[in-house]
């Protein structure tokens, strides 16, 4: 089984050592997108923006493996805030209504930036050859 790795944007991939996306097979996981771009936060105080951003920073991340939103499998959702879930939910529903993958909410205590306030992963499935029998 060959592994395929796709490079983060994000200072922290060199300060931690990540990878935004990795394909071992028939899978592609994507690491948690915060709604950073280019260092720069997109809908601070808003958790729609801020999910509708991760997202398709997230979804971006499986263009490489020509794949897209119908591809992933499972997302997990984390939050700042319970009071969020409608909005964060509204922002994945907008993408994956026709396509819904298993889904996790999860609130957690905080970020490392602490205007965040969504952070998403997704895992994808991807049609593989058949490796031939030896």
């Amino acid at each position: 089984m060959s592994i395929e790795r796709v490079r983060t944007d994000s200072s922290w991939g060199e300060a931690i050592g990540f990878s935004r996306a990795v394909a071992a097979g028939d899978r592609v996981l994507v690491a948690g997108t915060m709604p950073l771009i280019d260092g720069v936060l997109h809908g601070e105080g808003d958790p729609y923006e801020q999910t509708r951003v991760a997202l398709a920073h997230a979804l971006t991340a499986l263009t490489p493996f020509g794949l897209g939103a119908d591809a992933v499998v499972r997302t997990r959702l984390y939050l700042t805030h319970a009071r969020d879930v409608d909005a964060v939910g509204r922002a994945h529903r907008e993408v994956f209504a026709a396509v819904p993958p298993a889904t996790t909410l999860v609130v957690v205590s905080g970020f490392v930036d602490s205007r965040v306030l969504v952070e998403v992963e997704l895992e994808a499935f991807r049609e593989t050859p058949e490796e031939p029998d030896q």
